[in-house]
Protein backbone atom coordinates (compact mmCIF):
# COMPACT_ATOMS: atom_id res chain seq x y z
CA UNK A 1 0.00 0.00 0.00
CA UNK A 2 2.98 2.46 0.45
CA UNK A 3 4.42 1.54 -2.54
CA UNK A 4 0.75 3.23 -4.38
CA UNK A 5 1.09 6.26 -2.38
CA UNK A 6 4.64 6.39 -2.87
CA UNK A 7 3.96 6.15 -6.89
CA UNK A 8 1.35 8.73 -6.50
CA UNK A 9 2.99 11.14 -4.58
CA UNK A 10 6.04 10.94 -7.87
CA UNK A 11 3.56 10.82 -10.72
CA UNK A 12 1.69 13.91 -9.28
CA UNK A 13 5.42 15.76 -8.56
CA UNK A 14 6.37 15.07 -12.03
CA UNK A 15 3.03 16.51 -13.39
CA UNK A 16 3.60 19.77 -11.43
CA UNK A 17 7.37 19.82 -12.87
CA UNK A 18 5.81 19.85 -16.03
CA UNK A 19 2.69 21.89 -16.24
CA UNK A 20 5.29 24.73 -14.61
CA UNK A 21 7.93 24.21 -17.27
CA UNK A 22 5.08 24.36 -19.97
CA UNK A 23 3.74 27.62 -18.32
CA UNK A 24 7.29 28.69 -18.05
CA UNK A 25 8.35 27.99 -21.89
CA UNK A 26 4.63 29.87 -22.88
CA UNK A 27 5.61 32.95 -20.74
CA UNK A 28 9.01 33.68 -21.98
CA UNK A 29 7.86 33.59 -25.69
CA UNK A 30 9.18 30.08 -26.56
CA UNK A 31 5.57 29.53 -29.30
CA UNK A 32 5.49 32.99 -30.24
CA UNK A 33 5.54 32.38 -34.56
CA UNK A 34 8.23 35.03 -35.61
CA UNK A 35 8.62 33.16 -38.68
CA UNK A 36 5.11 33.37 -40.29
CA UNK A 37 4.30 37.48 -40.22
CA UNK A 38 7.22 37.68 -42.33
CA UNK A 39 6.05 35.51 -45.34
CA UNK A 40 2.52 36.04 -45.40
CA UNK A 41 2.91 38.39 -48.16
CA UNK A 42 3.70 35.54 -50.00
CA UNK A 43 0.74 33.53 -49.60
CA UNK A 44 -2.17 33.84 -52.35
CA UNK A 45 -5.15 34.43 -50.77
CA UNK A 46 -8.05 31.80 -51.79
CA UNK A 47 -11.23 33.37 -52.91
CA UNK A 48 -14.57 32.06 -52.26
CA UNK A 49 -16.38 29.96 -55.05
CA UNK A 50 -19.46 32.70 -54.96
CA UNK A 51 -16.70 35.98 -55.54
CA UNK A 52 -15.21 33.63 -59.11
CA UNK A 53 -18.44 32.52 -60.30
CA UNK A 54 -19.32 36.64 -59.96
CA UNK A 55 -16.01 37.59 -61.85
CA UNK A 56 -15.57 34.79 -64.27
CA UNK A 57 -19.91 36.48 -65.38
CA UNK A 58 -18.93 39.78 -65.41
Amino acid sequence: MSVILILIIFSLLVAIIFLGAFFWAVKSGQYDDQYTPSIRMLFDNKKDKKEQNNNSTN
